[in-house]
């Protein structure tokens, strides 16, 4: 199949090499298991709410609208466009027709549930496309495009039945890569306004996907046309309004056994040392306080399970999936090493009767309500990225159930996480074994600290590498600040200790904003790995290729990117001419990238080189050292546009 080279955006071009390993990755089975991740919101007092607020703010100028999501009806409000521009307004070919088809319908309201618009898409065997939660950085996501007709609108987000199968994949920087394969059906609720002949309606839209095999087929829509009819078997074979008596029981049963086992997953550990703490501190004390302040812990469990029921029945989210929003996983870093340093006495959380709020000789002060219900809020917080036996199916099975189920289920995951320490706040004696509170104490509580130290470095596991150095420095900045605070005494005046409080806190707000809009660089521009064959490869095409040479060890190179290359104008351009960019990485040895600098007549970094079209080898454009934005473009519009000229299929690219 060849495509003409107009129809070839640079959308397309960064993608197809690393789709490349990733397609042959799934054909030899070399799969990796997706991590389960959380979001939730949640109050720890002030210094909790100092490091949410900080991290958020630093972040914020980093989070594109992808991130935040688009609201239920926007689709239907955008201009409809079969494919835009991206592709130059491709239709449908008759090769990707038989690998795709799509087909919807929708059907009327009634007392029980609004009108629903129902699109299916049937893949040929071996084929898969992506889903339309597709994560950004990675391959094309699916997008499914309405023009709803007067008197309808769309008021929820389509839902895909069923949910998509996830991996976490090397080629795209342990991204979770997600796809459907052989029959997906997307499910939206409508609006429809009284008087609209349902009879004549019809719904126009597109199904913008990849299919993808050992490789992948220019994106493109799949048209469609919506008619009044019955939903598809696929929703309609799975209850919808009622769950059976019996079988309401087990998946309760099941999700409260869920809740249980979540107690000895990995992911939470390092919490329930911190109740065995208090389990130590509560020797001795009455049963009725015993049993109030296990009651308080286990509110703060099920409060984070209710917030992550209504983000279920009211967005459709995933259990843990806001842990797959980067300013979460940021969040939740500066959360648990700020609780770390305070385990290892660096400061002092002023929660009253938190673990790591007193030293051992305080250990004795009484735990507070306040402090137990934290607690319970944070060991759900980490308990969330781990899915142990039987919640994969039960949260499986909340796909085809109504939201009101959602409730149920997590509620029942809660309780049963939370039902051990029910248990010992009634019978007190079933910690009457444990040792009685003492100095040893204190060593115990940083050897937890240091445990929390291990969770902070799994966390950082979670995120790209892009994020590793602003998130290391917002983590400096927090350590300067909780070690102002520390070292300010308690008997200090008020005065003295607000000053600490205020100069930490703006210490390390100018250290995380630092971090996030200046040390955090997110390309823009598509870049490809270079290699000496796929510039050949570019250059025999007829292709304007820019190479830059950069390495993380040198600044120059970092401060070029951000204020020079990294730009919009400079995006666009290259987008519209076509121009292929490679990134030659010099962070580690390559004697292959080092030869191609030797013969370019130069042996130092940063380089950027351009390489027209068409033009002899020794027509290359140099720019060293530093460079601004202006040169970069007027080399750029120098070198000119690629040619006009059959390229290469996905199969054919090295």
């Amino acid at each position: 199949m060849v495509y003409r080279l107009r129809l070839l955006k640079m959308f397309f071009v960064r993608h197809v090499c690393a789709l490349r390993v990733h397609h042959l990755e799934r054909e030899c089975g070399k799969m990796s298991q997706s991590l389960r991740v959380f979001r939730s919101g949640f109050s720890m007092g002030l210094a909790v709410l100092a490091v949410m607020s900080l991290t958020a703010v630093a972040a914020l100028g980093q989070m594109s609208p992808d991130d935040l999501g688009a609201a239920p009806g926007a689709a239907a409000d955008e201009s409809f466009q079969l494919g835009g521009d991206l592709f130059g307004g491709m239709e449908v070919g008759e090769e990707s027709a038989t690998v795709v088809s799509v087909s919807a319908v929708f059907t009327a309201p009634d007392a029980s549930r609004p009108a629903e618009l129902f699109v299916t898409a049937r893949l040929e065997p071996g084929w898969h496309i992506y889903s339309i939660t597709q994560g950004p950085g990675g391959p094309i996501k699916t997008q499914i495009k309405l023009k709803l007709p007067p008197g309808v609108r769309q008021t929820g987000p389509f839902q895909a039945n069923p949910a998509p199968k996830k991996e976490k994949e090397p080629a795209f920087d342990n991204l979770l890569v997600e796809t459907h394969e052989e029959t997906v059906t997307w499910r939206a609720p409508l609006a429809i306004e009284a008087g609209v002949d349902l009879k004549k309606l019809t719904i126009a839209g597109a199904v913008y996907a990849q299919p993808c095999s050992t490789s992948c087929m220019m994106p493109q829509d799949f048209t469609f046309t919506a008619a009044l009819g019955a939903a598809p078997d696929i929703v309609a074979s799975t209850p919808e309004t009622n769950v059976k008596h019996d079988d309401l029981w087990v998946v309760i049963g099941l999700a409260f056994l869920g809740g249980l086992i979540l107690n000895l997953m990995p992911c939470v550990l390092p919490v329930i040392s911190l109740k065995l703490l208090s389990f130590l501190e509560q020797g001795g004390e009455s049963r009725a306080r015993v049993l109030t302040l296990n009651i308080w812990y286990a509110l703060g469990l099920l409060s984070v399970f209710m917030v992550l029921a209504v983000l279920t029945a009211t967005l459709g989210m995933a259990w843990g999936e806001q842990f797959t929003l980067p300013w979460f996983k940021v969040a939740m870093t500066a959360l648990v090493f700020v609780m770390a340093l305070s385990f290892l006495g660096v400061w002092e959380i002023p929660i009253p009767g938190f673990v790591g709020s007193g030293t051992a000789g305080q250990f004795q002060t009484k735990e507070g309500v306040q402090g137990a219900f934290a607690k319970g809020v944070f060991a759900t917080i980490l308990a969330t990225p781990c899915s142990g036996p039987f919640l994969g199916p039960i949260f499986g099975y909340l796909l085809a159930q109504p939201p009101n189920m959602a409730y149920v289920v997590f509620g029942s995951v809660g309780l049963g996480m939370a039902s051990p320490y029910l248990v010992i706040g009634a019978f007190p004696r079933l910690i009457g074994f444990l040792p009685k509170p003492g100095a040893w104490m204190n060593t115990l509580q940083q050897i937890m600290g240091f445990f929390l130290l291990g969770t902070m470095v799994y966390l950082f596991w979670t995120m790209t590498s892009h994020y590793f150095v602003p998130t290391l420095a917002l983590l400096v900045g927090l350590w300067f600040a909780c070690w102002w605070i520390g070292r300010t005494p308690l008997t200090a005046s008020a005065a003295k200790r607000r000053w600490a409080w205020f100069g930490g806190l703006g210490v390390a707000l100018f250290v995380g904003l630092f971090a996030f809009l200046v040390l955090l660089i997110e390309p823009l521009i598509p870049w490809l790995p270079f290699s000496p064959t796929l510039l050949r490869a570019s250059r025999d095409e007829g292709k304007t290729v820019m190479v830059d040479f950069t390495a993380n060890w040198c600044p120059t190179c970092q401060l070029n990117s951000k204020l020079a290359i990294e730009k919009k104008a400079v995006f666009e351009i290259v987008e519209r001419n076509g121009v292929v960019p490679l990134l030659a990485d010099w962070t580690d040895r390559s004697p292959a990238l080092k030869e191609t600098l030797n013969q370019l007549g130069r042996n130092s970094i940063p380089i950027l080189a351009i390489w027209p079209a068409g033009a002899p080898d020794d027509k290359v454009i140099i720019l060293d050292d530093v460079i601004t934005e202006g040169q970069l473009i007027e080399a750029l519009e120098k070198a000119g546009p690629s040619r006009d000229v059959p390229i290469k299929t996905p199969d054919a690219l090295p």
